[in-house]
Order: structure tokens, then sequence, then C-alpha cells
């Protein structure tokens, strides 16, 4: 555990990052109506309260209750309420009825998150110096447990609101997509392959399924210099993509044909058109942004029907140390929103926009081994039927992603941020 994190900062220095990432969940509730906190559209998205709460929990349970003496819970039943899939920490509550739990209020949620702010402040003035360090990587992996859930919140709350016959936005002040005059052509860039190291190898933090770094023999290949764009999917729709099982996997045409699928989630037939629903309301589709809120099962098929394929995971990592994360549309534009790619050279928008699937199942690298405890299943026990997605999405935080990030999905979830790079084998 103590390997997580190994740039260590002060006490002040804590203290002053966990405030800010505090308050940033805060600030993403502010637009939403007390109504709004406790909606659950679907099992995978939960309340923006249970959020709240959860997160909340996290420090609770795995901060306060191990280096607090004779700790008192907040409240004895928050833990069951609260704890998401953490089995060794005790019984939970149903994910699917999260919905359904009007009380504690979300007045009380807040006062809760108060107090257990006030605890961990004075936890981290006073610990130890001999704990400070285990004390210092729990709160971190807290905060970065966060930052998901604060994107997590983000793309909930944009499916509860597409479930409201009003359409209503989340925000009507998100600033409007950048359009440019000349479109990015497309291009290819080409990787010699060969022996390369795959995994986190920095100072800070890091989670541990990026863990250990390990080399991988890569064959040459090549990565499109831009995403997939509405446009282009389009006219993957129009030649009748949706409907031909030669492009689809078995289980992804199954999945096609029994949610009829016809479309990306949250587009809109409009006359003979189509309209798209964003955090800021429906708006026009614009042809030259990234496709999104897409399942894998669609990103495959997009690419055989386009003769190329997805890039695994060792290929993106690889090729992403080309690609610049400081021009990256992440949650700060404040767009909330994918925006057409910049014109410039070599590879472009590899961070933020939209999480890319790539053709890797979520699996362990060699030689992990979880943390011992209740927090060893933060990721470990989801390595079994998922898929691997890179590059942060329009609603990562910039300060949470890297080019040895990980994030994972079953093939079908579609709420998400989820776009398309294309790949193929260089000559």
């Amino acid at each position: 555990m103590t390997d997580w994190d190994r740039k260590m900062l002060s006490r002040d220095q804590l203290i002053r990052r966990y405030q800010e990432v505090r308050r940033q969940t805060e600030t993403l509730c502010a637009p939403l109506t007390l109504e709004e906190h406790v909606i659950q559209g679907m099992e995978d998205a939960s309340p923006p309260a249970w959020n709240l709460a959860h997160v909340t929990w996290f420090f609770e349970a795995f901060v306060l209750g191990d280096f607090v003496k004779d700790y008192t819970p907040y409240h004895p039943k928050y833990a069951f309420l609260f704890n998401s899939y953490y089995v060794q920490a005790g019984p939970r509550h149903r994910r699917d009825h999260r919905g359904m739990v009007g009380r504690p209020t979300v007045e009380e949620i807040v006062r809760f998150r108060g107090e257990i702010d006030n605890r961990i402040a004075e936890l981290i003035h006073d610990v130890d110096d001999s704990l400070y360090p285990t004390v210092h990587n729990l709160i971190t992996l807290g905060l970065n447990h966060e930052q998901q859930h604060q994107e997590l919140m983000l793309t909930d709350v944009k499916y509860n609101l597409y479930l409201n016959p009003l359409l209503p936005a989340y925000r009507e002040d998100l600033k409007q997509l950048t359009k440019y005059e000349s479109r990015q052509e497309i291009d290819w860039v080409e990787f010699d392959g060969g022996l390369v190291e795959i995994g986190y190898n920095g100072a800070e933090f890091s989670y541990d399924n990026e863990l250990p770094r390990h080399r991988v023999i890569l064959n040459p290949f090549k990565l499109r210099n831009t995403l997939v764009t509405v446009g282009e999917y389009l006219d993957f729709i129009e030649d009748g993509g949706y409907q031909d099982a030669k492009w689809w996997l078995s289980d992804g045409f199954a999945t096609c044909d029994h949610e009829g699928w016809e479309a990306p989630l949250y587009w809109m037939r409009e006359g003979g058109g189509w309209k798209i629903f964003t955090l800021s309301g429906p708006r026009e589709l614009n042809p030259d942004e990234p496709v999104t809120h897409i399942s894998h099962y669609e990103a495959d098929a997009f690419a055989t029907w386009s003769g190329k394929r997805l890039p695994t995971e060792f290929e993106w990592e690889h090729a992403s140390q080309r690609g610049s994360m400081k021009d990256g549309n992440f949650v700060e534009n404040n767009s909330l929103h994918p925006a057409p790619a910049a014109p410039g050279d070599g590879l472009r928008q590899m961070f933020g926009d939209v999480w890319e699937w790539t053709a890797s199942a979520y699996l362990p690298y060699p030689g992990f081994k979880p943390a011992d405890g209740a927090i060893g299943e933060y990721n470990g026990k989801f390595m079994s039927n998922q898929m691997v997605l890179r590059g942060g999405s329009c609603a990562t935080p910039r300060n949470h992603i890297r080019t040895s990030y990980r994030n994972f999905f079953h093939a079908d979830k579609r709420w998400q941020f989820n776009g398309i790079r294309l790949a193929d084998d260089a000559p």
C-alpha cells in the first residue's frame, strides 16, 4: 500500500489537496435541484446524494476507522447504506435500490461530509510521523477515488436528465464547442513495435492495476491521428451497420438486437435527421466532433466495417508518449462534451474528449498482487469480463489521468464518454 504514492506531500499540502478535491465534488452538484440528488435512472447510475455520501464513507472506513483510536462511526447504518462493493467491509444495501433512499437527506449528507472533513484534517495534523506515510497514501487513494466518482456523477446525471421528457440541461452556460474552418486531416502514425515497457514509472500516484511495470512485445502498428467522428459514424449507420451481423461480434450483435440499438446513446431522431442530448441540453449533431457514448461492441463493429481494428491497450500506452496532454479537453475546459480535433501534427486527442476503447481484456499485469484487506478489492476483483479504455474524457479531471491509467467497463456499457481510435498493422 505504501508504494501506491511515491511522492510525499507535507501535512499542510495534503490538507489543501484534500479540501480542493472535496470542494470540486460539491461544485459539480451545485447545479442540481434537491430532487435530482436522489434520482437513479438505472442500476449503473447511482444518485448524486449516494455518491456524496459514499466517497465520504470511504475516508471514514479506510482512514479514520483504522487510525483514530476508539473511533465511533458518524452513524451506525451509514456503512450499510454507502458501502459499494467492499465485501470484506461488511454487508451492503442493494445497488439497484439506491434511488429509493430519501433519508438521510441531502442536508444530512452534507453535514456528514463536513464532520468527516474535520476529522481527516485533525488526523493529518496529529498522526504520528511513523504512521503518516500510510495515512498519506490512503488519503491520496481516497482523493483519486473521489475524482473517479466526480466523473461518474456527471455521466450518471446526464443519463438521469435524458430520461426526463423535458430533456433539461444540467447547465445552460457550458462552453460551446470550438469549430474549425479547416478540418484535421486524417493521417496514420506508424510505430516500429519491438520490446516496450508498460505500466506506471513515475514519482506520484498510480493505481495498483497500473503495476508492476513490465515488458511487452509489439508488432509494428499504426494509429489514426484523430478520433472517429460523428460524421464517419453516421456513414456506418446509413450503410446499415446496425442491421448487418457480419460486422459484429456474436455477443455484440445479440445485445444490439435485444436492446434495439440503432445509434449511439443520446442520439434522437428528429424529422429526417438526428439530434444529440448533452449536459447543456439537446443540440444538432456536429459531424466533426468525436462520436461518443458507444459500447465496445459498437466500437469493434465500426472498426471491422472500416477495415481496421481497435488498438490493444499496450499499443495505445506505447503510442501515447507521442500525444500531448496539455491540449486535452478535460472537465476543466467547461464544455463537458467532446470537441472537434484542432489542426496539428502527430497524434491528436489522445487525452480527454472520450475514453478510447481498446481490444484488450482487463487482466492483471504479470506479478500483480492486490493489497490485503477490503482496500484490495478496489481493482483486482474486477479483472474478468471487462474491456480496457484509455486516455480520459471531457468529464475527467486533468490531474487524474496519465499514460498508464487503465479504465475498464463491460463491453455493453454506453453511458460513459466512450469513443473510438482506429488502429492497423504496419507493413
